[in-house]
């Protein structure tokens, strides 16, 4: 499809949509930016919680296409995941579809999956349509939003690329993280293809770069035309002289999730 003009990010305070913000420009879009915080050097962008309906309906009215990476990114108590997560996501898609929004993409994450079992020696790479198994009630929300875009998809028709971000960092931070780490580059490149490929209904990807460690498929995300550039190898070097190599009797080593699993960071807010 062609590259949409106007694509609301929510979210565009946070780690990731910081990063976007400077990076999607240069594929041509313009950027309607969303947050519950003020975004410093962005006096237009809107100011709203998930919420608020009226102030979404707003905030998607006109816009070709939606990136959605508001809510909360670490675990947190359900009754707070319920709402930012949950209900936040549910009322974006119904926004989206009172004012005609053709495509929304997801910010979903491995943590919907975290329970999976990291691959090792030659054990096939994680496919896709691996089970879901999260690893939080983080984990738990982006199963929802998952579920939430396949139904809006087969019920109203509103397309959805979610993208099942592994980490987004300028550089790897972990051993782990070699494995999921998606470079910033890499992570403007997939939101630029998830946005303008024909067809997609509700398509899952996994979201990483090509690295030469790597735990999971990419094969519907290159369908989708994505072409990653970065690997993470050359931070492999330093990072596991400081921290070693994975270790096969410890639990968070064991599963997709990493930490996730056996003590998960708590959102602060």
């Amino acid at each position: 499809m062609p590259a949409p003009r106007t694509v609301l990010l929510t979210g565009a305070a946070g780690g990731l949509g910081t990063l976007m913000r400077d990076l999607l420009p240069d594929y041509g879009y313009e950027l309607r930016l969303l947050d519950l915080r003020p975004i410093e050097g962005a006096p237009d962008a809107i100011v709203a919680d998930l919420a608020d309906q009226e102030a979404l309906r707003e905030a998607v009215r006109g816009v070709d296409a939606i990136i959605h990476l508001a809510g909360i990114s670490l675990e947190a108590p359900f009754e707070k995941i319920v709402k930012a997560n949950i209900e936040g996501t549910y009322h974006l898609y119904e926004a989206a579809r009172e004012e005609g929004v053709g495509r929304i993409v997801f910010a979903s994450s491995n943590h919907a999956v975290g329970y999976t079992p990291r691959p090792r020696g030659d054990d096939p790479l994680i496919p896709i349509d691996t089970p879901r198994r999260p690893d939080t009630f983080y984990g738990l929300s982006k199963c929802f939003g998952e579920d939430l875009a396949q139904l809006y998809w087969d019920k109203h028709g509103l397309e959805t690329v979610s993208v099942r971000i592994g980490s987004c960092f300028p550089e790897p931070t972990s051993v782990r993280m070699l494995s999921v780490w998606m470079s910033p580059a890499d992570g403007a490149r997939l939101f630029h293809a998830a946005l303008t490929a024909e067809h997609v209904g509700h398509t899952v990807v996994h979201g990483s770069s090509a690295n030469t460690r790597l735990w999971w498929d990419l094969t519907s995300a290159r369908a989708l035309g994505y072409d990653p550039q970065d690997d993470s190898e050359p931070f492999a070097g330093k990072l596991i002289a400081e921290q070693g190599e994975l270790q096969d009797g410890n639990e968070a080593h064991a599963y997709l999730g990493g930490q996730f699993v056996t003590d998960p960071p708590i959102w602060p807010y």
